[in-house]
């Protein structure tokens, strides 16, 4: 029994007070009541929150919530006195307790308890204020009613307009139930995603009204800012960057590239610099059948270009009705340096980054240009943070840099970034790139920490989104790693960038058991007309599918013979259809391409091996895993805390020694995971030795639980819920 069940007694007895009064708040409620999980409790706990919060937006507030957040609603209710302090401080502790259930991680199973004391106080108060509302509007009607004693021709005047009132009240009435059911039963849409696409919006590139086709830049870099002052403002949904670079030179309709970007408004510019000065020409799209919406022309000093910039968004900002904060607009405002010459130079660097990027072959020439022009910048300006960032980008991209100095350029990049952010702590590139780096070096915390500070200074990022996906994912927390790519995924529509957020998507449900979702990811990846290699050969196998394994193998070596893990591949597929010795040609071919390199793969070729008579051979391959395994876990490398433990209990349970086998399945199992191999112990051979013991049977009982909790959240997730 939980230890929270005394409250969700009080819980049940306020369920039912809302029978039929408040549906919404009463489903929820009722999930939330029937889980024993204290992550779930946290998210339904929220949800009745919200929904709470929702309706006295209209009602106090006399608008819709939107996308707003909660706290920010929630402070609003404080600073305007619409909700009385004890409540709001009630609010304020459901709000920060349940964010624990929306991102997992360490806390106490008795901090619920105070979080659902919390929501039956707030419960408590809506009922009352709902009921008052209603007691207050019927009394104003009857009061109004009885001014004057009606005469006999007003009576028959009165109970005419009486009728004609009522029926077109039941007509109201047949039509709003008519609407609700068909947004239960979505058929004409969401609410949320209604409005979510209202404000949605994509700043598409601008056009050089130069004759130079060289001041090119000069557009492309006032369009970056204006599309990254946008992405500062919660309340917008704004596409990123490389989404919209696809249509710098095409002959699709607006609509068409509205509709393919998902967003209800287009941003048009042209723009010319001209000695010192600057003409920027907007125009403001509404896709569909509205067409113009907004436009404008700025005519101002060079020198006011930060300022225009700021204008525009802000500007856009009100034409979609978008709620700025205060802190967002002091972000907006602010202003990168005081130097023009640098500044012009920073969107050089700009320019030349994205040439490296779009470049097939990633010419380092352009990281060393932006380097360059980096450098003289901060000779013009030294506290110029966007400089800084760019001598930490060209430093960390350079991927033909030797192993040899490669720790070298590393350390140079996170000197760079934590210079950006100690002249700057509002550049979001700059948190998302050290972010990463953090990422790369294990240091997960930090790279989370930073990744979040980005999206608070941004929250449009969907780089900052696709990193906490990356990091989460890495972790195998992967609730938290589907809630963040799926962000990603609404804001992102290059398809090199679609390609990489669906290819983790069809990791993330690989690794709950789910091959369905994975089959369909699989082929997102490829409608984006981006080959990932290899992306079905873990499902084929981790499904025990050996004739599929083996024909995907084949294909692979076709594409890619000198990677050598498709022999691999091969060489476990054979061995599932029974065909040894073809299987030992292949362990064969694999070991030619890795040298003997592949250490956590040492015990399927040992295991091939074995089965092939060559046990001498075979146990050499089972003993170097062994010591890889044991080093790897005492040092605590990433392959040490994650799957060492099990590869250690698949060598042991094959060769017999249960003791050990076991021993470091139970280790394996204290894991944060779903993990792919869960669900490939049920068809993995090692472990046949184990099938029918009580005690294996009982571990994949209870990682089937676990998974199936897992399932569910992410089910809800999907659902909305």
């Amino acid at each position: 029994m939980p230890v929270w069940s005394a409250e969700v007694k009080e819980l049940e007895k306020l369920l039912d007070s809302l029978r039929g009064r408040f549906p919404e708040l009463e489903k929820d409620l009722m999930h939330l009541i029937k889980t024993e999980d204290e992550n779930v409790v946290l998210l339904y706990a929220r949800r009745c929150l919200e929904i709470i919060i929702t309706d006295l937006c209209d009602c106090e507030l006399k608008r819709p919530r939107g996308t707003e957040p909660l706290k920010g609603v929630i402070d609003k209710f404080s600073r305007e006195k619409k909700i009385p302090s004890h409540i709001i401080a009630s609010m304020q502790g459901l709000n920060e307790l349940s964010t624990f259930g929306v991102h997992p991680k360490e806390f106490d199973p008795e901090q619920v308890r105070p979080l659902l004391l919390n929501l039956a106080t707030i419960i408590k108060w809506y009922v009352k204020y709902k009921d008052t509302r209603t007691v207050s509007r019927v009394t104003s009607d009857e009061s109004i009613s009885e001014k004057k004693e009606l005469t006999g021709t007003e009576k028959s005047v009165h109970k005419s307009k009486k009728r004609r009132f009522i029926l077109i009240s039941g007509i109201v009435l047949a039509m709003a139930v008519a609407i609700s059911v068909l947004f239960i039963f979505n058929i004409i849409g969401n609410k949320n995603q209604s409005q979510e696409i209202e404000k949605s919006i994509a700043v598409l590139p601008f056009t050089s009204l130069s004759d130079d086709p060289e001041k090119q830049y000069l557009a492309d870099g006032v369009m970056d800012a204006i599309l990254l002052h946008l992405s500062k403002i919660e309340d917008l949904r704004v596409m990123s960057r490389t989404s919209v670079l696809q249509y710098r030179e095409t002959e699709k309709t607006l609509n068409v590239i509205g509709k393919e970007l998902g967003v209800k408004y287009l941003l048009e510019g042209s723009f010319q610099k001209y000695g010192d000065n600057a003409r920027l020409i907007v125009q403001l799209i509404k896709t569909g059948k509205e067409g113009h919406g907004w436009a404008n022309e700025y005519n101002r000093d060079w020198s006011d270009i930060f300022s225009v910039q700021s204008e525009v968004a802000q500007a856009i900002a009100r034409e979609l009705d978008a709620v700025i904060t205060p802190e967002e607009k002091e972000l907006i405002n602010k202003v990168p340096t005081t130097n023009l010459t640098a500044y012009d130079l920073h969107l050089q660097a700009l320019d030349f980054y994205k040439r490296y990027l779009t470049a097939s072959n990633r010419d380092k020439k352009y990281l060393e240009k932006v380097a360059q022009l980096a450098y003289i910048a901060l000779e013009l300006d030294p506290e110029f943070a966007l400089a800084y960032y760019w001598l930490g980008e060209s430093s960390l991209s350079d991927r033909t840099i030797s192993s040899e100095f490669r720790a070298f350029y590393e350390d140079t990049a996170l000197f760079f970034f934590n210079k950006a952010l100690e002249l700057d702590p509002t550049l979001p590139e700059a948190y998302i790139a050290r972010g990463y780096w953090f990422a790369e070096k294990n240091r997960d915390q930090e790279a989370l920490e930073d990744m979040q500070r980005a999206l608070r200074l941004s929250p449009n990022d969907s780089k900052g989104f696709s990193g906490l996906g990356y990091i989460y994912f890495k972790q195998t927390e992967c609730v938290n790693a589907l809630v963040n790519y799926k962000k990603a995924e609404k804001l992102e529509k290059a398809p090199g960038e679609l390609a990489m957020i669906y290819a983790r998507l069809y990791g993330i449900y690989l690794g709950i058991g789910d091959f369905q979702k994975a089959e369909i990811y699989v082929e997102k990846v490829r409608q984006q007309n981006i080959n990932i290699p290899g992306m079905e050969l873990w499902l084929f196998e981790i499904q025990g599918k050996w004739k599929e394994l083996e024909a995907a193998a084949r294909k692979y070596i076709e594409l890619r013979p000198e990677a050598g893990d498709g022999y691999s591949y091969l060489s476990n597929a054979l061995m599932g259809l029974g065909r040894i010795s073809e299987a030992v040609e292949n362990v064969e071919k694999f070991l030619e391409y890795t040298i003997g390199t592949d250490l956590n793969n040492a015990q399927r070729i040992g295991y091939i091996l074995w089965m092939n008579g060559r046990k001498d051979e075979g146990m050499e391959y089972f003993d170097k895993q062994i010591r890889y395994c044991t080093e790897s876990i005492n040092h605590k490398d990433p392959y040490g805390l994650n799957t060492a433990a099990y590869d250690l209990a698949g060598v042991y349970a094959f060769l017999g020694n249960r003791e050990e086998a076991y021993r470091w399945l139970r280790e394996y199992e204290k894991l944060y995971l779903p993990d792919l191999l869960y669900t490939y112990i049920k068809v993995d051979p090692l472990f046949d030795s184990l099938r029918n013991d009580e005690e294996f049977r009982e571990i994949i009982r209870r990682v089937d639980s676990r998974v199936e909790k897992i399932r569910e959240k992410i089910r809800d997730v999907e659902e909305g819920r």
